[in-house]
């Protein structure tokens, strides 16, 4: 079961951030450097590389504890709430635009800093009005109380007591 959760997710990997984190801003900017000052392009490079190792964990997170993928035709069987999502709801979504932003860094290029925008904005739709309805109905009152503990977009660095007694406390759905 973990094995086709983990080729789907990998499918979906290459498909979906695959595309809105490399083939749409290579169309934009086709990865040429504008020569920013080496301090941006560092800054970059970090961004780049921290989103994509909390893209790695979090799609890792979908197979191991949820035995599922993020792709909505292929949902996981549990509610996926360990790892980066302890500290927020959708660690993907930031991963994927953080390394938007960091090739607008890293590059030198101000119209990924915008597609980045138009990103998250769609991303932020999509999350209210599908995502959240179909794991409220899919996983009730654990993903009631999971969202009421972990913020949706600000990652808590820390979390609370309660919040970490809440977390070892939701059922496996």
């Amino acid at each position: 079961m973990r094995a086709r959760a983990a080729a789907g997710s990998l499918v979906f990997l290459l498909v979906a951030p695959g595309a809105a984190a490399g083939l749409v801003p290579w169309l934009l900017s086709s990865w040429d450097s504008a020569d920013p000052p080496l301090a941006l392009e560092l800054i970059g490079a970090l961004l780049i590389a921290a989103g994509a190792a909390v893209l790695l964990h979090a799609f890792a997170r979908f197979v191991i504890e949820g035995v599922g993928t993020p792709a909505p035709v292929a949902p996981t069987e549990h509610l996926v709430v360990q790892g980066a999502y302890r500290y927020v709801r959708n660690p993907m979504y930031l991963a994927v635009a953080a390394t938007i932003v960091g090739q607008a860094a890293l590059f030198g290029r101000p119209a990924l800093l915008l597609y980045a925008a138009a990103f998250m904005a769609v991303v932020a739709a999509f999350v209210h009005l599908y995502e959240e309805p179909v794991l409220g109905r899919r996983f009730g009152e654990a993903y009631e109380a999971y969202r009421d503990a972990v913020p949706a977009w600000c990652p808590r660095l820390r979390q609370g007591v309660r919040t970490r007694a809440l977390l070892r406390r939701l059922p496996r759905s």
